[in-house]
């Protein structure tokens, strides 16, 4: 029996991003072969109702809290989507053959800091995919996937009575980064002119904007805060479309096959990161005025200080449209 180990430890968004690998890996390559998965324990619930993988190993902090469980495994493969110093003691302790993805940092470095845009125009899932592209794997078309377990799916009117009636967008306003996401007197100023019911999403840190919107504006109602991740996508999926800045929810939208209005911040689509969908599924969205972008990799840094960041230079027109445009569609 044939035994793969993927590796990537974080986050939500990137492992998302990888599902296809997973995909093929078990349906292309041997028949009967094992794929496990080496994540970091925060991100394990997100392939944890994946039936493409066949155990998932986490650390904390450290491979060493798993390195014996690791070699025991004698493993035929290892794929590593993370190129990390974690990643490259796990490939040097155990004797498998690896493959491991181009992360472009160099190219990555030159256009951030340079405006000297020198990367791939090639979707990271693609690059992903080259790494087993030696196993004569085809792409099999089908996209991103997620899987919500069972006993995490939710009943949206059940929460919100009525808020399915006519449908709803669900909107994602939390990122790991303030450069990727707007701020509350921005939203403010955007939500109202969205003439839909709006489902807010998010992580705890903001809740308190979210219930100060939902308060303040008729047509929108916050559950942010009060979901696991998987509860987040069980909104996603129940959603006519998604507005999300680049983030995971923008991912997870794309594995559930929703309609997505994509808006960027101090990040650029450019980085290869845009959700993984046909063309007429999604719509990007970027900040006026001719900034120079990226302004960071990550998103943590925006080169035009932050009394107005990128994201909040987006223009209202550019959103309305777009989410009008998909709730018609």
């Amino acid at each position: 029996m044939t035994k793969f180990l993927v590796i990537r430890f974080s986050s939500i968004g990137d492992i998302v991003l990888a599902s296809p690998v997973f995909r093929h890996l078990k349906e292309q390559v041997y028949e009967g072969a094992e794929v496990h998965f080496l994540t970091k324990e925060a991100f394990a619930p997100v392939v944890e109702a994946d039936p493409y993988i066949d155990k998932v190993y986490t650390i904390r902090e450290s491979t060493h809290e798993v390195r014996e469980a690791i070699l025991d495994e004698n493993y035929d493969y290892i794929i590593d989507l993370h190129r990390n110093v974690r990643s490259r003691m796990i490939k040097k302790k155990t004797k498998a053959l690896s493959f491991t993805l181009e992360k472009y940092n160099w190219e990555k470095w030159l256009w951030v800091n340079f405006n000297k845009n020198k990367m791939p125009q090639k979707h990271i899932v693609d690059r992903y995919l080259d790494t087993i592209l030696r196993f004569d794997i085809k792409n099999d078309g089908k996209g991103l996937h997620y899987f919500i377990p069972e006993k995490e799916k939710l009943n949206i009117n059940g929460l919100l009575p009525g808020i399915q009636d006519n449908g709803f967008i669900a909107w994602a306003i939390s990122a790991a980064h303030d450069g990727k996401k707007m701020s509350k007197d921005k939203l403010m100023e955007l939500l109202p002119k969205v003439d839909h019911p709006i489902v807010l999403i998010g992580g705890p840190e903001d809740k308190s904007i979210g219930q100060e919107l939902a308060d303040k504006i008729g047509h929108v109602n916050t559950l942010i805060g009060k979901l696991s991740l998987h509860g987040s996508a069980s909104v996603i999926d129940q959603a006519k479309l998604v507005v999300s800045p680049d983030t995971g929810m923008m991912h997870i939208a794309a594995a559930l096959n929703k309609n997505v209005v994509s808006y960027w911040g101090c990040t650029h689509p450019g980085l290869g990161m845009y959700p993984y969908l046909p063309e007429n599924k999604f719509a990007i969205v970027m900040p006026s005025g001719g900034r120079v972008r990226p302004c960071s990799k990550l998103g943590n840094r925006c080169r035009y200080g932050n009394n107005k960041k990128c994201p909040d230079l987006i223009e209202d027109l550019d959103i309305v449209s777009k989410t009008e445009y998909f709730w018609k569609a």
